[in-house]
């Protein structure tokens, strides 16, 4: 059995100044040995990490469409932003890989929260993401949950890290697996484990997407 934490973000995204070698460390810490890269419209961050982690690294793509974000796991190819869910979806399903619905009830867009629980887009989903550690609401998290079960996806859970401390905070345990499919079946069978994050976490994504603003990208090098 793996621990997997299957939504973490690292200096690659524009809220997040976590190194990759700090996340190989923490992550040994607290014994996580599976991680998706789930960085903001881009995989840069997720390709580089997979070449110097000592665990699986699934390539993953959290993307801001027309309608809220959608995550895309087992990328060779970045998705672009601004795309509508349509064609979000298409372009993941054409390199391979799966789609997934973050936080579905946690940060969606208030004027069109709906959309991407709509039937039509469910219809083409391969995960929703039950639990999420910085989703503010326990009740965000057991509406997702239940979603999940009512549509019979595979429920998966993230920490949605954007620090160090906070990687491992939920996880599934799940049998070991391969391709996309071998990582379905083993999310049918994984169990989650989670806790929430602090809301004041999300002052430290404010401030590096501040420092990011004012100084450019050069965090990736930082320690």
């Amino acid at each position: 059995m793996i621990k997997a934490d299957l939504h973490v973000h690292t200096c690659y995204s524009i809220d997040c100044l976590t190194p990759l070698e700090g996340i190989v460390e923490r992550c040994a810490r607290v014994g996580i040995n599976c991680i998706a890269v789930a960085d903001h419209n881009t995989i840069a961050g997720a390709l580089k990490l997979r070449e110097i982690a000592p665990f699986k690294v699934i390539v993953a793509e959290e993307i801001l469409t027309s309608a809220g974000e959608i995550i895309g796991f087992f990328l060779n190819e970045e998705v672009p932003k601004g795309l509508s869910p349509q064609e979000a979806i298409s372009r993941i399903k054409k390199q391979g890989g799966l789609v997934g619905i973050p936080h579905p009830f946690g940060r969606s867009l208030p004027w069109n929260s709906n959309l991407l629980t709509s039937p039509e887009i469910l219809s083409q989903i391969d995960v929703i993401e039950a639990f999420n550690s910085r989703t503010p609401f326990s009740s965000g998290n057991a509406k997702s949950s239940k979603l999940a079960e009512e549509q019979g996806k595979a429920a998966s859970a993230g920490s949605d890290a954007h620090t160090l401390g906070e990687i491992g905070h939920a996880y599934v345990e799940m049998p070991e697996f391969d391709a996309p499919d071998d990582f379905l079946k083993s999310l049918a069978q994984g169990k989650i484990f989670g806790q929430k994050s602090s809301y004041l976490l999300h002052s430290a994504s404010m401030w590096a997407r501040a420092k990011k603003h004012i100084f450019g990208n050069s965090s990736r090098t930082l320690p």
